[in-house]
């Protein structure tokens, strides 16, 4: 954003060069050669050279013909675009043209940006062609024809040059004439002449204090654009109207699923938001649209999800390693870290070299395993699809066969079977067996595939911002904020492993380890049966509450199978019957679950009427009245229509996006937003409580969480009662200082 001394200086610089351009136009204009002599070029003038073609060199009466201007500049230099930006003007032309002959407005190409200093002009540089309809009357005789042209200019480097040619074009009238084809300057111009938008896509503007916020939508991706406003309309006494936009300022996109949203710097010379914002939306050097949109008064919420400033790549990169760091520390990924860290103090007499490999092959398997979720969520938004952190967790089928996964290797930790002396050597006593990798590393590996499994339940600090801004940007971008994140949750075991003397600090190996090992079944029990329960509820979301309990029992059959099959490689160790025996039986336990597994299909929210709205917003405020105190608070199901009906009626908002499947948005709801003053905080400021659940896919709450700058929960937002408002977004991990805060910053 430019500060307000470079604000100030803008106009003042363009003013000196308009007075420059003036007086070059004024005394020094009248002594500017005319290059050429009435024929159509090219002729040379200073850095340019001017031409005048056609498409074809015949007219038919009553038709048409495209000619046009062709400037070729010298390098480093440029002309300009309709609204030359912050200094300049455009090319002209001014047309002799015979009887029965008219010739159509200039038409303007694709602009580009063209910075200079602390301005910002809009124009062309290299080459570039500038078609005119001719159009001749139907009484038109056959014979030759003579248009003749005064063209004028500025061309401009570190300094400008005023420029002028005498050009003009023969044509022949003639009855038939073919269709000429689109070739050379003027037939690539022509088709760069930015276009209506197509049928089916939209464009609005949301006006704000200090921003505008432009989106399109039609109907794919898109992940540039820029701005290019038309010029300023006469006021009514004559003169030009203030600039909308800063020109020069930083244009920030936010590709959506479905289009682009453009967030542009308003002028803080306007007064008043205009009644229209009409321009040049460029999507790319070729593709560009014509667009006009009332503009809609409205605060513009902060890019990047309500924060002041705009994430950059660095900053999500920077972000995502420290949110990687913190989710060793979330319940779903510490048990992991922690046996981890338990087969390092078994490991500690052996050498430095075995345990940094260890650490790199359990790096390796959480580095694959993001990126492997990386390549998903790129093939989801290539074919117009959109995913967020924890997506396959709104799946059934995975579920069943994570929480399967955690229960069999329960039982394997609370002694039933041995597998390995911990979580660790998972994978690889097979490998041990066969007389290859003796290290384990493979366990190791395998390890780290599970860290990264377990851990997207769980958003930890940090992460939400950099997820949300890496899952905007290009490949290239999401791929190393996803890296970054990787690293960062390998970083605490990969560090241990590198520097060996750190474990010393911890006891001696001895029996006890066993014990604890023992010990930390009890959590991974905890998260089976956790499992189990969002397994019920996903197929509740879809069906009924008795579907979510028979899908929950045959799970838990699984799991029956599962001990009988633990039981059998406990009862004959290292016997081949009993394998084969576990392999039967977990195989028919999860048949049982699976054949009876479908993802489910989200609950659609039926769109209320305003009166069903009105009769919501009154039992909302009905709660917070003294008959409702200590009573809990009622949730609706979020829409974006009882957002807006809420905001309508003077209530704040607060939504909650949460997830069965999300242990973090659990812990918030149960300590923090379920707790007695927060309930009573929001009661008494009548807020309007929305529930964002995406338990399931839902396309609209993930739309929703996309333009609040997230991809994944939890996620919290606060929307004031006044529609102009920008929401105020919380952090991941919630405290009841910080919800109190808000909730008072936001009521006002």
């Amino acid at each position: 954003m430019q500060s307000r001394d470079v604000r100030i200086r803008q106009p003042i610089l363009a003013v000196l060069l308009a007075i420059f351009v003036v007086a070059s136009g004024g005394n020094a204009r009248a002594q500017i050669a005319v290059a050429g002599d009435g024929g159509p070029g090219p002729v040379k003038a200073r850095h340019l050279t001017a031409e005048l073609v056609a498409l074809s060199s015949a007219i038919a009466p009553g038709g048409t013909q495209q000619v046009g201007l062709v400037l070729t500049m010298e390098k480093h230099w440029h002309v300009y675009w309709i609204n030359p930006g912050d200094s300049g003007e455009p090319p002209r032309i001014a047309w002799t043209l015979p009887a029965g002959v008219t010739a159509g407005p200039m038409r303007f190409p694709i602009p580009q940006r063209l910075p200079l200093g602390p301005l910002m002009d809009f124009g062309y540089e290299n080459e570039v062609a500038f078609p005119v309809t001719i159009s001749a009357a139907p009484t038109l005789k056959p014979g030759p024809l003579h248009l003749d042209a005064q063209v004028s200019w500025l061309v401009c480097a570190q300094l400008c040059v005023p420029g002028k040619a005498h050009l003009g074009i023969d044509l022949a009238v003639q009855t038939a004439t073919p269709q000429a084809p689109l070739a050379g300057a003027l037939g690539e111009a022509i088709t760069l002449v930015p276009k209506p938008l197509p049928a089916g896509a939209k464009f609005s503007v949301l006006g704000g204090k200090q921003q505008f916020a432009l989106t399109l939508i039609d109907g794919q991706r898109e992940t540039n654009a820029e701005f290019y406003p038309d010029p300023a309309d006469l006021a009514p006494d004559g003169t030009p109207s203030t600039n909308a936009i800063v020109y020069s300022a930083k244009q920030h996109v936010e590709p959506q699923r479905d289009g682009v949203r453009l967030t542009v710097e308003r002028s803080p010379d306007l007064a008043t938001l205009p009644a229209t914002l009409h321009g040049v939306l460029k999507l790319s050097d070729t593709v560009a649209y014509d667009v006009t949109a009332p503009v809609v008064p409205g605060e513009v919420a902060a890019a990047g999800g309500g924060s002041a400033t705009s994430t950059t790549a660095i900053g999500a990169i920077g972000l995502a390693f420290l949110g990687g760091i913190l989710l060793n520390l979330m319940p779903c990924v510490f048990p992991v870290l922690f046996l981890k860290g338990l087969a390092l103090v078994q490991s500690s007499s052996q050498s430095r070299a075995h345990l940094r490999r260890h650490g790199l092959f359990y790096a390796l398997g959480i580095l694959l395993s993001f990126w492997a979720i990386v390549a998903v969520l790129l093939v989801l938004r290539s074919t117009g699809g959109h995913a967020g952190w924890g997506f396959q967790l709104q799946s059934p089928v995975f579920i069943a066969l994570l929480a399967s996964l955690i229960f069999f290797l329960a039982l394997s930790l609370a002694g039933q079977f041995e597998i390995g002396l911990s979580l660790t050597s998972v994978g690889s006593s097979l490998v041990d067996r066969a007389g290859a990798g003796k290290q384990g590393y493979a366990g190791s590996f395998f390890t780290g595939v599970l860290a990264t499994v377990v851990a997207t339940p769980c958003t930890a600090p940090l992460m939400g911002a950099a997820i949300g801004f890496a899952l905007t940007q290009s490949a290239a971008v999401t791929f190393a904020v996803f890296t970054s994140l990787a690293l960062g949750l390998a970083a605490p075991y990969l560090m241990l492993s590198w520097q060996p003397a750190w474990v010393r600090v911890l006891p001696r190996p001895g029996a006890w380890m066993e014990i604890l090992k023992q010990c930390t079944a009890v959590p991974l029990f905890a998260t089976a049966i956790w499992l189990a329960w969002v397994y019920g509820q996903l197929h509740a979301s879809s069906g009924t509450t008795s579907s979510g309990v028979d899908q929950m029992a045959l799970l838990l059959a699984c799991f029956l199978l599962l001990a009988i099959a633990g039981w059998a490689l406990g009862r004959w160790p290292a016997k081949w019957a009993s394998r084969i025996a576990a392999l039967v039986l977990i195989a028919l336990g999860l048949a049982i679950p699976l054949s009876q597994t479908r993802n489910a299909p989200r609950t659609e929210v039926p769109v209320q009427s305003n009166a069903t709205q009105q009769n919501a917003e009154q039992t909302s405020v009905a709660q917070s009245g003294p008959s409702a105190s200590g009573a809990g608070l009622i949730w609706q199901p979020y829409s974006e229509q009882a957002l807006d009906a809420a905001r309508a009626a003077g209530h704040p908002a607060f939504i909650d996006f949460t997830a069965a499947w999300c242990l973090s948005c659990q812990f918030n709801e149960r300590a923090v937003l379920r707790s007695s003053d927060v309930e009573s905080a929001l009661r008494a400021h009548n807020f309007m409580l929305l529930k964002a659940d995406w338990t399931n896919d839902d396309p609209a709450i993930t739309q929703k969480l996309a333009s609040l700058g997230r991809a994944g929960v939890p996620t919290y937002a606060l929307y004031p009662a006044t529609a102009d408002s920008a929401p105020d977004v919380l952090p991941e991990l919630l405290t009841k200082g910080l919800v109190l805060a808000a909730i008072e910053r936001d009521a006002k």
